[in-house]
């Protein structure tokens, strides 16, 4: 269990991706505008342990949904 706010590359290495900023960043312009939903959890490109993560970190409003927002705008910020 975190104890500190979780950063991205936490999220990232969480999500059993590749944590590096060069990977983030390339993972952000890959899937950029893919997620039309503004539901992170269910964008078409996650595995399901992934998804399952992501929703039970949204709906236990865990110390990862920061992060988890994060992206998300990311992945919409055009």
């Amino acid at each position: 269990m975190l104890t500190e706010q979780p950063t991205m590359e936490d999220l990232f290495e969480q999500l059993g991706l590749d944590s590096s900023s060069e990977a983030i960043d390339a993972f952000i312009a890959k899937h950029k505008g893919m997620n039309e939903s503004r539901h992170i959890e269910r964008a078409p490109f996650w595995n399901d342990g992934q998804r399952a993560f992501l929703e039970e970190a949204i709906e236990e409003d865990a110390n990862w949904v920061v992060v988890i927002d994060e992206l998300n705008a990311q992945l919409h910020h055009e």
